[in-house]
């Protein structure tokens, strides 16, 4: 497999193959996202325009099966933000990591452990950032779509070493599966503290 660390311009050739990954793994629950190619592409150009964003693309025999992406915080809109601002804790010390998207022949291979390894990297690398976080969507177990066998990745999160924080929470809207037009979701943000 190859691992594409892609920054700035070089991006846009590929903000396609990443819409198309985003919007196929994201119709899975818990997200039932119901997505638009031309959506994604001004999504994607969010980490195209941040000059200290990356975003991984995961190729295996040239064809997109992966990626994941983040950001400063600051170079992030004011729904991921506030939160934040609301607790006290100042953008510039928050580094985001966006989404971790896998097909899922390619899960339970140490993949989305590289995704954690190479952005906590690049974070480290971009400046002193106390935290780095993302989020998650809130669903309740008993959730009529969510599938027989599902297991979430609480596990594996707290196992990369983030701490899910309820006080953390925004509102994001996107139109769901059987949705005939977008709506409120709420994810809660996931949290690493760094030494400073």
């Amino acid at each position: 497999m190859e691992y594409l660390e892609l920054r700035g311009e070089a991006l846009l050739p590929h903000l396609d193959d990443l819409g198309r990954l985003r919007i196929r793994i994201f119709r899975e629950y818990p997200y039932l996202y119901d997505g638009s190619l031309p959506y994604e592409r001004e999504y994607l150009l969010t980490y195209a325009r941040s000059p200290r964003a990356l975003v991984i693309l995961v190729r295996d025999d040239g064809r997109p099966v992966g990626a994941t992406t983040c950001l400063p915080m600051e170079d992030e809109g004011p729904e991921f933000q506030a939160p934040f601002l609301t607790a006290g804790i100042p953008p510039e010390e928050v580094f985001y990591f966006g989404e971790s998207i896998l097909l899922p022949e390619y899960r339970g291979h140490g993949v989305g452990k590289e995704f954690f390894r190479r952005r906590e990297a690049h974070a480290r690398a971009m400046g002193p950032f106390r935290l780095t976080v993302f989020c998650a969507v809130d669903r309740p177990d008993n959730h009529p779509l969510r599938p027989d066998g599902y297991r979430s990745l609480d596990t594996f999160w707290q196992s990369q070493g983030y701490q899910r924080q309820p006080e953390l929470q925004s509102e994001f809207v996107w139109k769901e599966i059987g949705e005939s037009e977008e709506s409120p979701k709420r994810l809660t943000f996931w949290v690493k503290e760094w030494p400073c």
